[in-house]
């Protein structure tokens, strides 16, 4: 048979350490409980200012490519050769206006240079100054390097 020592000193000696324990434990739980509810009122203020769900409703395709941008940013897909693809093109298309005007202003350059060479080529013997490109009255068009009719 087994005996065992009455210990009434239990808790006399050791007590104050567990009480301490214990107080640390509900600290460290009240504190936990009081960064919780900060964090939750800071995303809600933020919900608040940022206004998601009004611009899901206004305009919900718009908030769906917005999510996809902003998770393949923090995917890592930043730095990926696709995304150096999509940038060229990017680019590419964002200076096609200006390439277009440019070519647009020097193929009117050119264009006045033909006219301007044919009309001292013509003489100018038609009335109101105008030049004699195509042939007086025929109703053909000049072309450019072609063989059209040059009075």
């Amino acid at each position: 048979m087994t005996t065992f020592q009455n210990t009434q000193n239990n808790g006399s000696a050791g007590s104050s350490e567990n009480q301490g324990f214990g107080q640390r434990v509900d600290q460290i739980g009240s504190e936990a409980q009081e960064l919780w509810s900060n964090a939750r009122s800071a995303v809600s203020d933020l919900g608040a200012t940022l206004d998601i769900k009004g611009r899901v409703d206004r305009n919900p395709y718009g908030m769906v490519a917005a999510a996809l941008g902003v998770g393949y940013v923090l995917g890592g897909g930043l730095f990926t050769p696709l995304t150096g693809r999509i940038l060229k093109l990017g680019a590419r298309l964002a200076m096609l206006p200006f390439v277009k005007d440019e070519l647009l202003g020097m193929a009117e350059a050119a264009l006045q240079g033909y006219q301007a060479g044919q009309s001292s080529v013509g003489g100018g013997a038609n009335a109101g100054g105008a030049s004699n490109i195509g042939g007086a009255g025929t109703g053909t068009s000049p072309r450019p390097g072609g063989s059209g009719n040059i009075s």
